[in-house]
């Protein structure tokens, strides 16, 4: 088995994590110093924050950079399969096992393994990770014979452990094992002062991408939708919308940004007689209402129509609105009962 050949990155190819914000720095500055520790860590972050990047950040400053680097993701194979992957398998220990294979596990031997949606792992294959994490030995599947391992573990997730825990979910024990430091990447919502400095950085290596001569610049309106969205998707939803933007502008300024490419210019027609036949029957019904039943329909009525013409991503509700995504909140909360 290539023992890197399910991570993406090596010493001489490892993406330069970016930022100039404060929290960005102060998680930087917390993997580095961990990094020096011989111990297994966490990953807590939001999808598309970079749990792997900091992974392979985090091998790379440590002491086993020589080693090799395997990375696993748990949420994509089933229970059988991955205790299989993991700690390997003897020939004939299930149908189609024609030899003996090696695990992720031994394949890290001297290095770092990194087990990516950790807190999807079932018990079964938690108390075999547990024993490797103690103790540095496991059995291949299939056999009884224990195989030494020496093996730094970094997990990431965004699952709650501790109430996986309480639940019993998740094992306290391999809970306490894997959490002598436990890092929390900074959505991009705490970074604000990164959005715009990401943004140009993915506009500039998409420029360069498509061959254009200038890297195009961000409009005001651009730059203020960017800075107010809220992005859920973190890092990788940032860089799609710059790049999409970039490819879309043809260069100079990039005056238009799209967030949801599944928008269907084409929903406005399908609904539009219904909506003006709810519009007379609105305005027929106002003319029975106070000021303030008036204003609270209002509000109430564009809010449903924001959230359904954003397949109730809030962000962009709020956006649409003109609104923070504080006040969209706010107003949300306000009718929340009404929107059930």
């Amino acid at each position: 088995m290539d023992q890197e050949s399910d991570f993406p990155y090596s010493t001489r190819d490892i993406p330069e994590a970016l930022g100039i914000s404060e929290s960005f720095l102060a998680f930087q500055e917390r993997l580095s110093q961990v990094a020096k520790v011989d111990r297994p860590v966490l990953i807590i972050g939001e999808r598309g924050t970079g749990k792997e990047l900091a992974a392979a950040r985090l091998h790379f400053l440590s002491k086993r950079w020589q080693g090799p680097l395997v990375a696993l993701n748990c949420s994509a194979l089933a229970e059988s399969v991955l205790e299989s992957e993991l700690f390997g398998h003897e020939a004939g220990a299930f149908t189609g096992a024609q030899r003996r294979r090696q695990g992720r596990f031994e394949a890290a031997e001297g290095g770092t393994l990194f087990l990516d949606e950790i807190g999807l792992v079932s018990i079964p294959v938690q108390e075999k990770v547990l024993r490797a994490v103690e103790y540095g030995v496991f059995e291949r599947v299939g056999s009884s014979v224990p195989v030494q391992v020496d093996v730094r573990i970094v997990g990431a997730t965004n699952a709650d452990l501790p109430q996986l825990a309480a639940e019993e979910k998740f094992k306290q024990d391999l809970l306490d094992r894997l959490s002598f430091d436990v890092l929390y990447l900074p959505p991009l919502r705490a970074r604000k002062e990164d959005i715009m400095y990401l943004a140009q950085h993915f506009a500039a290596s998409m420029a360069h991408e498509l061959g254009q001569e200038e890297v195009p610049r961000f409009s005001n309106g651009a730059t203020a939708r960017l800075n107010s969205y809220g992005w859920p998707g973190n890092i990788r939803e940032l860089k799609n919308v710059v790049e999409r933007s970039v490819y879309r502008c043809g260069g100079g300024i990039i005056k238009d940004i799209e967030f949801d490419p599944f928008n269907d210019p084409y929903r406005s027609i399908a609904h539009s007689a219904l909506a003006q036949e709810a519009d007379v029957k609105g305005d027929n019904e106002d003319l029975n209402l106070t000021l303030s039943e008036r204003i609270r329909a209002l509000e109430l009525r564009s809010l449903k129509e924001a959230l359904a013409a954003c397949n109730y991503h809030q962000s962009q509700a709020a956006s649409q609105l003109g609104l923070s995504y504080h006040q969209f909140r706010g107003l949300y909360r306000k009718y929340k009962d009404d929107l059930k």
